[in-house]
């Protein structure tokens, strides 16, 4: 007989990081000594009636009240069938953005690795096992750490000599303490110093208030010939004209689509030549289900996907990609911790020490994630009480 889903819980929970907080506008994540930041996560368990539970730690509060609308629905469902289950709640999200989709997904496709006693990348289709990192960067701050554009070189000079092949910037929260000068400084200062080892990118994470601007910072790009620039003005990252007109002006590779959500926008942000680089996030893009389609849509037009953050479903997914670049190991800095949950038992770890001497991390290679979590930890940390959905 075919596995049936029992119950779906869901359970909020926060984890401290130290020396770190937000910026003067409580946006851009910042090293801050002294202060310690709470971050708030998800731990996702659906239960089935043969004993095998799908599990997936992320998310967040948006995605968690979108589960609200559909996690009674799912009770009763073969959990196999991920592609019904995702082309029926895609309908019943229309009027929102999906998010809640992601965790959902993630964790199905957990279940089916365990159901399978298979790592998810080889049920998606192995395409290699070592995954080649670059260092992505905490925003700049004012405070002792990545404040000046020496600072920002020093960093990547330092990622260079760990084994990293690339460097992202991201560089100051432009209402608080930066300006498009201060940006082309930097730009400038790190390419000059490890632009010949390295490939460099800039994401100012839709900073700049202008399309002047925005042009203003990609020329310094073009002069130090970074891999890409990534969402650099205040549309939010959702304007296909805008792109469009901006990759006419500049020789640097544009990487978009991070900030609209599911199959179709992405879709027509490459047919309209708005993107070079195509963005994907499994839990931003309605799970491992939604991200291949992505990444089969980018070659499909002969382009790269890249996706978003580190973490296991993204191993499995760079794990599946033929045309994908670089994980993203995020967020770097010389004096603070990676802010991911310390929910990990075994060996398991996205931190600056993380890569192996070729500047590669390796995909989990147990059943589906591959990875065990704590969750002791996490209902230790519990923020409240676990949404229970049967």
């Amino acid at each position: 007989m075919s596995p049936t889903i029992t119950k779906i819980e869901s359970t909020e929970f926060a984890f401290p990081v130290e020396d770190a907080g937000t910026s003067p506008n409580s946006f851009s994540l910042v090293y801050d000594p002294g202060e310690t930041l709470h971050r708030k996560l998800f731990g996702i368990k659906i239960h089935t009636d043969v004993g095998v539970t799908g599990e997936y730690v992320g998310g967040n509060s948006p995605a968690a009240a979108q589960i609200n609308l559909f996690g009674r629905f799912l009770v009763g469902r073969n959990p196999l069938d991920r592609e019904r289950i995702w082309s029926e709640v895609k309908r019943a999200l229309r009027k929102y953005d999906r998010m809640g989709m992601g965790p959902i997904d993630i964790a199905l496709w957990d279940f089916a690795g365990k159901y399978y006693d298979a790592p998810i990348h080889e049920l998606l289709g192995t395409y290699r096992t070592r995954l080649p990192a670059y260092a992505s960067s905490y925003d700049g701050d004012m405070n002792g750490g990545l404040d000046s554009p020496e600072a920002f070189a020093d960093f990547a000079e330092d990622c260079l000599d760990r084994g990293y092949p690339a460097f992202k910037l991201h560089v100051w929260e432009q209402e608080a303490w930066g300006d498009v000068d201060r940006a082309v400084e930097t730009v400038h200062a790190v390419g000059e110093r490890v632009g010949d080892e390295m490939d460099l990118m800039l994401d100012p994470a839709c900073q700049y208030e202008t399309f002047a601007e925005a042009l203003k910072v990609g020329k310094a790009c073009d002069e130090q010939e970074f891999f890409w620039y990534e969402d650099p003005y205040r549309d939010g990252g959702i304007s296909q004209h805008g792109h469009a007109k901006l990759r006419e002006r500049l020789d640097t590779p544009l990487l978009l689509t991070e900030h609209v959500r599911g199959l179709e926008p992405h879709t027509d942000f490459v047919a309209n030549g708005a993107t070079d680089f195509v963005r994907a996030d499994p839990e931003y893009d309605a799970g491992i289900t939604g991200a291949m389609k992505i990444a089969h849509v980018a070659e499909g037009f002969g382009l790269d996907v890249e996706y978003h953050a580190p973490g296991p479903a993204q191993r499995h997914l760079m794990a599946a990609t033929r045309n994908t670049n670089y994980y993203e190991m995020a967020l770097l800095h010389p004096d603070v911790k990676n802010p991911v949950p310390p929910v990990y038992r075994g060996d398991y770890a996205d931190q600056l020490d993380s890569i192996d001497d070729d500047g590669t991390v390796s995909v989990p290679d147990g059943p589906g994630l591959g990875v065990d979590y704590d969750w002791e930890y996490i209902e230790d940390h519990r923020t409240g009480s676990t949404h229970v959905y049967e």
